[in-house]
C-alpha cells in the first residue's frame, strides 16, 4: 500500500526518486510522527531556501529590464502561499501526504499545511538529484505562474509603470486631477485625468479616486508609449525649429556684409552741364595806353 502511493506520487510528479526514502519523508506531516524529525518540517525549510533562489536566478535573467522592486513584487506572488498550495493540490501532492488522524477525517486540508509539502517535496527532489533536478521540477511546475504573476504585476498597477516610464522619459512625475464627478454622495463615480509636465493625457472613470486613477494611467500608458516610442527626439524639439526638409524652399547663399554694403544705389539725376560761351574778344587798348603813331602817318 505505501508502495503504491510512492509510485503513484511519482508519476503523478514526474520525477523518479532514485531514493524514495525522501520522498517517503517530504509527504510525512508531522500530526503523524511523534518524531518531528521523521517529518517533512525540515526539508520544508530547505526546500524553501531552494524555491526562493530558482525563482529569483529565473526572473533575474528573464526580466532583465525590471527593477530590484518590480522583481521582488513577482516573486512575491509565485512563492505565496496561495500559489504553492495551487500548483500542490494540481499536483494531487494533498491526497499523497500522510497526516495524522484528527487532519484526516474527510476535511479539505489548510492551504498552509498544502503549500508546505510542496517545499519539501522541492527538498526532497534537491537531495535525491541535485539542484538541476530541482531546479528544473521547480520551472516546469511553476513557469506559467510565473508568467501570469509578471503580467499581472505589469499591467494591473498602471500607476507605478506609468510612474517608472515618465521618471525616466521626462523626469518628472505623473499628478492626478479629479475633473468631473457623477451620481449622488453614496454613490458617485470619478473622471480623473493624468497630466505629465504639463500636458493633460489619457483620463479615466472610477467608483472611487484611486480606481479612476488606475484607468486614467492605463489610457496614458498607451499615449505616451506611442508618442515617445515612436519619436522622443523630434517631440522634445519645438516644431518651428526643425521644420521638415521637403517643406522648406531652398534659402539663396547671403552675399557678405562688405558687398551687400558696395550694393549699387539709385543712380542720381546728373546735374545739367553748364553751357560753354565764347569768350569776349579783347578789347584793344585805350589810344592812350598806344604809343605815338608813327611818323609820316
Amino acid at each position: 500500500m505505501e508502495q503504491d502511493r510512492i509510485a503513484a506520487c511519482q508519476e503523478a510528479i514526474g520525477y523518479k526518486f532514485q531514493d524514495a526514502a525522501w520522498l517517503d519523508k517530504a509527504l510525512t506531516h508531522s500530526s503523524n510522527r511523534s518524531d518531528l524529525g521523521l517529518s517533512n518540517e525540515r526539508m520544508e525549510f530547505l526546500g524553501d531556501a531552494i524555491l526562493g533562489m530558482v525563482v529569483s536566478e529565473y526572473l533575474f535573467n528573464t526580466y532583465t529590464g525590471h527593477t530590484e522592486g518590480e522583481l521582488t513584487a513577482v516573486k512575491s506572488i509565485v512563492v505565496s502561499q496561495r500559489i504553492l498550495a495551487r500548483q500542490s493540490r494540481a499536483l494531487q501532492l494533498d491526497k499523497f501526504l500522510s497526516v495524522g488522524r484528527g487532519m484526516s477525517q474527510g476535511r479539505r486540508l489548510p492551504n498552509s499545511v498544502v503549500a508546505n509539502v510542496l517545499e519539501a517535496l522541492i527538498a526532497g527532489i534537491y537531495l535525491d538529484g541535485g539542484l538541476e533536478a530541482a531546479r528544473k521540477f521547480v520551472l516546469r511546475n511553476l513557469d506559467s505562474e510565473i508568467r501570469d504573476a509578471e503580467h499581472t504585476k505589469q499591467h494591473k498597477n498602471f500607476k507605478s509603470v506609468l510612474q517608472q516610464l515618465v521618471q525616466r522619459k521626462r523626469a518628472c512625475t505623473p499628478v492626478y486631477r479629479v475633473i468631473e464627478e457623477s451620481g449622488p454622495d453614496h454613490a458617485k463615480s470619478f473622471r480623473v485625468v493624468t497630466v505629465v509636465d504639463g500636458a493633460e493625457y489619457g483620463t479615466g472613470w472610477g467608483r472611487n479616486k484611486k480606481e479612476a486613477e488606475q484607468q486614467s494611467a492605463r489610457e496614458t500608458l498607451a499615449l505616451v508609449k506611442a508618442q515617445w516610442g515612436s519619436g522622443e527626439a523630434a517631440a522634445a524639439t519645438p516644431p518651428a525649429q526643425q521644420p521638415p526638409a521637403e517643406q522648406q524652399e531652398p534659402v539663396p547663399p547671403q552675399e557678405p556684409a562688405a558687398e551687400q554694403a558696395m550694393a549699387p544705389e539709385p543712380a542720381p539725376v546728373p546735374a545739367p552741364e553748364p553751357v560753354a560761351h565764347p569768350e569776349p574778344a579783347p578789347l584793344p587798348e585805350p589810344l592812350a595806353q598806344q604809343g605815338p603813331p608813327a611818323a609820316g602817318t
